[in-house]
């Protein structure tokens, strides 16, 4: 009768196969073109601190000038423009892959009724606009009531 022999070790595989189909598949994961995009949905982050509600705005790349913040009728819309790099011309670069997104935003924001629209700051540092939305003191105090 013959004996076999089993090798207890697992074998060890080459990790460039993993590797090659790691990549492929991320690959194929990110949207990426040749040209800039229409339009992006800036990200946001909504707080609330004890004065009122902070509203945080990803917007990397565009400038103050660009900016539009309105408050009508319990609606706060930011607007704005993220301007694509111009890559047209001979001694333009050639655009390979372009993941990022470009050009006219909007966002629409519906207020609770005890923001103060009047005091609303907005200040932009690092491509991250912070907007602060005050609540209305009048709105917001507690009157005790005497029963007579």
């Amino acid at each position: 009768m013959a004996t076999q022999m089993y090798n207890q070790t697992p074998a060890l595989r080459p990790s460039r196969a993993f590797n090659a189909m790691f990549n492929h598949l991320l690959n194929d994961s990110l949207p990426g073109t040749n040209r800039p995009s229409g339009g992006f949905v800036p990200a946001a982050d909504v707080l609330e601190t004890a004065n009122g509600f902070e509203l945080l705005l990803t917007l990397p790349g565009v400038p103050k000038d660009s900016l539009t913040i309105d408050v009508q009728q319990g609606t706060l819309t930011v607007s704005g423009e993220r301007k694509a790099p111009v890559i047209e011309g001979e001694n333009g670069p050639k655009v390979r892959r372009m993941e990022s997104s470009y050009g006219t935003f909007s966002r629409q924001f519906r207020l609770p009724e005890n923001i103060n629209g009047k005091a609303v700051e907005a200040e932009l540092t690092d491509g991250v606009l912070r907007l602060v939305l005050p609540f209305d003191a009048e709105k917001t105090a507690r009157y005790q009531i005497e029963v007579r």
